[in-house]
């Protein structure tokens, strides 16, 4: 007589459930250490812009804490100007009494002035970062550009891969009359230089940092739309869509839950370029003048401030914004590629 197998014994109920797709990629992105080194510069970046935020850091950038062009610590104070006093063609020393009759007046206004005056704070001859013509701190103002243009590219960045996914999506996976419409607007967009739209749309919504963003978001989805939707079109027809249709899957669902991880990959991918785009194009918004408004401070008003600068040979501030700028692009763009690289489908069957 044979003996009965229970479930347990015969490994009914124990087989290990399948990994998911995000908790698959987040192993595979782990193992990329310099997609885990960027990733910690990115967070460092994002805390950085969150304490800016919230006032913890560079809360008085606007401060006039030093002196005019103030050099940084490291290459010490300015050299003064020396003064030349009025020499005699007979001696060393001229009256001033004969050249202007109330010389001798000047040292009691001087001092009834300063009895009027506030008294202010003396101004430091060096800055960690130097300073800008007004003596501003260039570290703090830095800091505070670092917040206003990372939030203007990211945020459009993300305004525009919503636009483009969600229309790329319904244009590549119904096709027919969406399809055709959906192509038609992005015809209209593709049509005109993006260029002449984004001063179109900021000629009508004036200066501002939410007018940057949605300038940037409604100018720039037609890319990811081309791509969503060549990528919706090729995976619509395959075999795992098919079998979600057969077991009643809806269409949000096979959209959503079954192609889009799919090609999420293709999506991180444009919006890092998105990204670094729209942090640039507000860099040209902000020069023209036709960016964040002038009581505030980003990347594009630094470098737009330095140019003047550098001609003196005052080149802390454009230092300053350019490194900021060039880690912060540097590090996205390495975590952009290796989240791709873990999302990839046709990765996944390597391991």
């Amino acid at each position: 007589m044979s003996a009965v197998l229970s479930p347990a014994d015969a490994g009914v109920g124990n087989e290990e459930r399948s990994e998911g797709v995000w908790a698959a990629a987040w192993r595979r992105y782990r193992r990329d250490r310099v997609g885990v080194a960027a990733g910690v510069v990115v967070l460092a970046f994002l805390l950085l812009i969150a304490s800016s935020a919230l006032g913890l850091v560079a809360r008085d950038w606007q401060k006039e804490v030093g002196v005019a062009n103030a050099p940084p610590h490291f290459l010490g104070p300015a050299p003064k100007a020396a003064t030349t006093g009025i020499a005699s063609p007979d001696g060393p020393n001229v009256d001033l009494s004969d050249v202007d009759p109330l010389a001798p007046r000047y040292a009691e206004w001087e001092a009834r002035a300063s009895q009027l005056r506030t008294e202010e704070a003396p101004k430091a001859e060096t800055l960690p970062f130097g300073g800008d013509r007004l003596g501003r701190d260039v570290l703090a103002k830095a800091i505070k550009g670092t917040e206003v243009s990372v939030f203007v590219g990211v945020l459009a960045a993300l305004v525009a891969t919503g636009i483009g996914t969600l229309l790329g999506a319904l244009s590549g996976f119904f096709g027919r009359w969406i399809g055709d419409a959906l192509e038609w607007l992005y015809n209209v967009f593709e049509s005109i230089p993006g260029i002449l739209l984004i001063f179109a749309f900021a000629a009508v919504f004036g200066r501002g940092i939410g007018t940057v963003v949605l300038i940037l978001g409604l100018t720039g989805w037609t890319g990811m739309y081309r791509q969503v939707r060549a990528e919706f079109i090729k995976h619509g027809s395959r075999e795992y869509v098919r079998a979600a249709e057969a077991i009643g899957a809806s269409s949000a669902s096979r959209m959503f839950r079954h192609i889009l991880p799919n090609v999420s990959h293709v999506v991180l991918v444009r919006m890092s370029l998105l990204v670094v785009g729209f942090i640039k194009a507000e860099v040209i918004l902000s020069y023209l003048g036709l960016g964040v408004p002038v009581d505030q401070v980003s990347w594009g008003t630094m470098l737009a401030e330095a140019q003047s600068e550098l001609i003196l040979g005052h080149w802390w501030q454009l230092v300053a914004a350019t490194v900021f700028m060039a880690a912060f692009v540097t590090a996205f763009s390495l975590m952009a590629d290796a989240w791709r690289d873990a999302l990839d489908p046709k990765l996944r069957g390597l391991e």
